[in-house]
């Protein structure tokens, strides 16, 4: 291995708890806090109650944890055939993004029919501030280190404990691997300016900004995934994530393909 790299390398942490928390439930609080604040300011900001963001978050935060975690249970499930009480261990890692995306979502969307609010109009609202919060939530990936690549010789290499992680056990002492937590994060940043910079050229219709951030996000997730060599349930030898990727990709490109070509009063509200 070269020298430079191992250099230059991420480290791995040294520790992955603060007092009685664990850093991955810190991250995830703390992009659950980002995206609730960053949302309030935005729906303010249109002349909506700030409110009306932390009555949906009540519902749609645990939704979305739920979620993400039989997500991840039901694509992964044969790592738990032998021990269904690890499925349960939360703070060990393993939530699904889409999972949570989609469960979380929904939970909102009832509270917003509920509450008789604009539905669309939120949703554009808090699209860019999911990325934020997931961007946040990576890093606790770092501290359980967890969601790499395969070994790479880049300067950016990221180190794992090989007594932390039984897979990179099985490499020689002193491989990197790629950082995909960290591209999926800065992936998720740039997605979220970028979708800011297209909201201010104000030429999109109501749901179009959500809509692009599935895109992009199913988009980023597609190339980070390729880079996984982890274990993964497959689907005709692919990894199930790349096919959802694919597919929840498709459907949005289709919604906004189909949602353009409607005539303007005949958008959905």
């Amino acid at each position: 291995m070269p020298f430079a790299p191992l250099l230059l390398s991420i480290p791995s942490p040294s520790f992955n708890t603060v007092g009685p928390f664990r850093l991955y439930g810190l991250c995830i609080a703390l992009g659950v806090i980002a995206a609730v604040t960053i949302s309030s300011r935005r729906w303010e900001a249109r002349g909506g109650n700030p409110d009306d963001i932390s009555t949906i978050a009540i519902w749609a935060v645990p939704a979305g944890v739920i979620g993400a975690r039989i997500y991840h249970v039901a694509t992964d499930w044969k790592t738990y055939e032998h021990d269904w009480v690890g499925a349960l261990k939360i703070t060990n890692g393993g939530l699904g993004i889409p999972g949570g995306i989609f469960f979380g979502v929904l939970a909102g969307i009832i509270v917003v029919r509920v509450k008789k609010l604009p539905r669309l109009e939120l949703m554009d609202v808090v699209a860019p501030a999911l990325p934020i919060a997931q961007a946040i939530g990576r890093f606790g990936n770092w501290f359980n280190q967890e969601v790499y690549g395969r070994p790479t010789t880049l300067p950016w290499g990221l180190k794992i404990d090989p007594t932390v992680s039984a897979e990179a056990a099985n490499y020689p002492i002193g491989t990197l691997f790629h950082p995909t937590f960290l591209y999926e994060g800065l992936w998720n940043v740039g997605l979220a300016l970028l979708l800011i910079w297209i909201e201010r050229r104000k030429k999109l219709r109501s749901g179009e900004l959500f809509a692009l951030y599935v895109l992009g996000y199913s988009v980023g997730r597609l190339w980070v995934e390729s880079l996984r060599s982890d274990h993964a349930s497959l689907i005709y030898g692919v990894r199930i994530n790349i096919w959802m990727s694919i597919i929840v990709g498709l459907l949005a490109l289709a919604w906004l393909v189909r949602n353009r070509l409607r005539p303007a009063q005949d958008q959905p509200g």
